[in-house]
C-alpha cells in the first residue's frame, strides 16, 4: 500500500482569488491553521494516519525575492509529532499577487518554489515529501474559463492546460533535482458524461468530453505531447476526485446514484487503471449531510469490487474531513468527519459517518485477509 492507512483525511487548502477579487484561505477559515496538531491527532485516533493538506504559496511567497515559510513550519511539526503522514498539495489553485496565472514565468518561478519546499520538508522531518504539486489541472482549466478564477482574460482552454502542464513538469525536475526520493500524486476529476440522445452526434460529443478528463494525465505521463517532457516518472499513484454530482447528461442534469445510467464507479476506477498502469486512489470524495455514511458506504462497496478485478486501488480520501465556509457564499458546509470548532475550541466528530468509517475499515481488513490468501 502506498499510504499507511487505506482512508486519509483531506483538509480543504483552497488558497484562489474569487470572481469578485476576494482572496480565499480555507486551511486559516476552518480552523485548521491554528489547530494542526489537534486536528491530525483526532484523525489518528480514528485510525486514519495519512492526510492531504496544503501550502499556501501566495503566503509563502508573497515577497517575490525570499521565502517565509512561517505558515508551514508548524504543520510540519505538528504532522512529526502527531506521527501522521501528508500528502502536501503545493499549489491549490492560490498563486502569489505578483505573479499572473498566465505570466510565461510561472514554470520557473513554481518549479523554484517547490524545490524549496522539498528541501525544507527534508531539513524539519528527515524524509523525502509526497507532494501533489498542482490539485486539479482540469478543473483549474475550466475554472479559468468560466471566470470562476479570474486574472486570465481569454484564455484558451487547451493553451492555458499546457501552461499549467508545462509548470507542474518543471516542478517534478526540480524537486527531483533537489530530492530525488520525492514522491508524486496528482489529484484530477473522474467524471461520467452521458449524451443527450442516441443520435450520432450527441453520443460522439460525449464521448469526446467524457474522454477529456484524462487530458491533463496523458501530457504528464508522456502519452500525449512527449515534446511538453512529461513521463512515467512523473507520477508515482494518480489521485481521482470523485463525487456525487461528477455524472451528468451533457448540457444537461446531473445523473444521481441508484438512477440505471449512473456508471459503476468500480468500472471507472478500472477504466483509469487500465488506460495509465498506475496505482491510484481516490483523492477527494464526500458529500454533505446526513447523506455522508450512506456515500462512503457506496464508494467503499465499489473501491473493493475494483480491488476483486485486480485494480490496485491504494486509499480513500475523505475530503474535506472537516466542515468549511462554502467558496462563493461561505455558506456553512457540514461535511467530512469532524465540526468546525466550537466556542471551546474543540471540534465535534459527527459519529454516524463516525461509525460507518469503523464498519468500513473492518470490512477493508477482511478484504485484504481474502486477497492475501489469494495470493499465497
Amino acid at each position: 500500500m502506498a499510504f499507511r492507512s487505506i482512508f486519509l483525511a483531506g483538509f480543504e487548502c483552497s488558497s484562489h482569488r474569487r470572481a469578485d477579487g476576494r482572496r480565499l484561505d480555507l486551511i486559516r477559515a476552518t480552523g485548521h491553521e491554528q489547530q494542526a496538531l489537534s486536528d491530525y491527532h483526532a484523525c489518528s485516533a480514528l485510525g486514519i494516519r495519512t492526510a492531504r493538506d496544503g501550502l499556501r504559496w501566495h503566503r509563502i511567497g508573497a515577497d517575490p525575492v525570499r521565502y517565509d515559510w512561517s505558515s508551514w513550519h508548524p504543520m510540519l511539526e505538528a504532522a512529526e509529532e502527531a506521527g501522521m503522514e501528508v500528502i502536501w498539495d503545493l499549489l491549490h489553485y492560490g498563486v502569489p499577487d505578483w505573479l499572473p496565472l498566465d505570466s510565461p514565468d510561472l514554470p520557473a518561478r513554481f518549479a523554484d518554489f517547490a524545490a524549496a519546499a522539498v528541501r525544507l520538508h527534508r531539513h524539519v522531518t528527515g524524509r523525502p515529501a509526497f507532494v501533489c504539486p498542482i490539485n486539479e489541472i482540469s478543473f483549474f482549466t475550466y475554472a479559468v474559463r468560466k471566470g470562476i478564477f479570474p486574472g486570465v482574460p481569454g484564455a484558451r482552454p487547451g493553451e492555458f492546460k499546457r501552461h499549467l502542464v508545462r509548470a507542474a513538469l518543471a516542478s517534478v525536475e526540480a524537486m527531483r533535482a533537489e530530492d530525488p526520493a520525492t514522491r508524486f500524486t496528482w489529484a484530477e476529476p473522474l467524471i461520467h458524461v452521458l449524451p443527450a440522445s442516441g443520435e450520432p452526434e450527441d453520443l460522439e460529443r460525449a464521448r469526446i468530453h467524457r474522454l477529456g478528463q484524462y487530458e491533463a494525465m496523458d501530457l504528464l505521463l508522456g502519452l500525449a505531447e512527449p515534446e511538453l517532457g512529461g513521463g512515467p516518472r512523473a507520477a508515482d499513484v494518480i489521485g481521482l476526485n470523485f463525487y456525487p454530482d461528477n455524472q451528468w447528461v451533457k448540457d444537461g442534469s446531473t445523473v444521481p446514484l441508484g438512477h440505471h445510467d449512473y456508471r459503476p464507479l468500480a468500472d471507472m476506477l478500472e477504466e483509469t487503471w487500465r488506460r495509465f498502469g498506475k496505482p491510484i486512489f481516490l483523492s477527494e470524495t464526500g458529500c454533505e449531510g446526513s447523506a455522508r455514511p450512506a456515500w462512503l458506504s457506496y464508494v467503499c462497496g465499489e473501491v473493493r469490487e475494483a480491488m476483486r478485478r485486480g485494480v490496485p486501488v491504494q486509499g480513500i480520501c475523505i475530503y474535506p474531513v472537516t466542515a468549511f465556509p462554502g467558496w462563493d457564499d461561505e455558506r456553512h458546509a457540514e461535511v467530512g468527519l469532524f465540526s468546525m470548532p466550537h466556542s471551546d475550541g474543540h471540534r465535534r466528530v459527527y459519529e454516524p459517518l463516525a461509525t460507518e468509517l469503523a464498519r468500513q475499515q473492518r470490512l477493508f481488513e477482511e478484504e485484504f485477509g481474502r486477497l492475501r490468501e489469494a495470493a499465497e
